[in-house]
């Protein structure tokens, strides 16, 4: 009897199964070997694809922001696009949050990320902001987006009543982790409409220098 084909395996293969597993694990949980077992090959054939770990992470983070949706600057007003943009990179980001650490150091060479970041600076330059002011909304967009999340601020507090005895303003921290989602993901909506009207107000002031 003939032995089953194994599946080619390809860079695409590989990616994939990397994501799944750091989705479901985390980044420590993605090594060569255990990405190899997971794809029923040997360790080595890995090796006629990716050089490293951190070139396959790479590739990861590379899939995960071609999902973010940059055409919404095209036909938008740069207000718009800026916020559009930001709910969409925010909630790819939410469904992959363990590859937040590698993208919050910024594109590096990667291919979409490099676009993204083309089509952000390119939409302020064209709606008249100056290139150093540009760079700056870009960054503080990135702040903003990647920074929120890294991790969740209504987490950061125990579920302890009796922990916040000393501190009478926070006697009802205990509670936020059961409103995890509308504490932060309203942060996140209160800090986009801060930022973008805040930056509205000075390009209508022709401040966009």
């Amino acid at each position: 009897m003939a032995r089953p084909r194994q599946a080619l395996l390809t860079r695409e293969r590989i990616v994939e199964a990397a994501a799944v597993l750091i989705d479901a694990e985390g980044l420590d949980a993605c090594s060569m070997r255990r990405l190899a077992t997971e794809l029923g090959v040997q360790g080595p054939s890995l090796y006629n694809h990716f050089a490293t770990k951190a070139e396959i992470v790479d590739a990861v983070a590379e899939a995960v922001v071609a999902q973010v949706d940059i055409s919404v600057f095209r036909g938008n007003d740069w207000r718009e696009g800026l916020r559009l943009w930001a709910k969409s990179y925010h909630a790819v980001l939410a469904a992959h949050p363990h590859i937040v650490p590698v993208l919050a150091t910024g594109p590096g060479r990667r291919p979409a990320g490099l676009a993204m970041a083309e089509a952000v600076y390119g939409a302020l330059i064209e709606a008249g902001w100056s290139r150093a002011r540009a760079t700056h909304i870009g960054a503080l967009m990135r702040y903003l987006i990647t920074g929120s999340a890294l991790g969740s601020f209504a987490l950061g507090f125990e579920a302890d009543p009796d922990l916040y005895d000393r501190f009478p303003h926070l006697h009802r921290a205990h509670e936020l982790a059961a409103h995890r989602a509308a504490v932060d993901e309203g942060a996140f909506e209160l800090g986009l409409d801060l930022l973008i009207n805040s930056l509205s107000d000075r390009y209508d002031q022709g401040v966009r220098r």
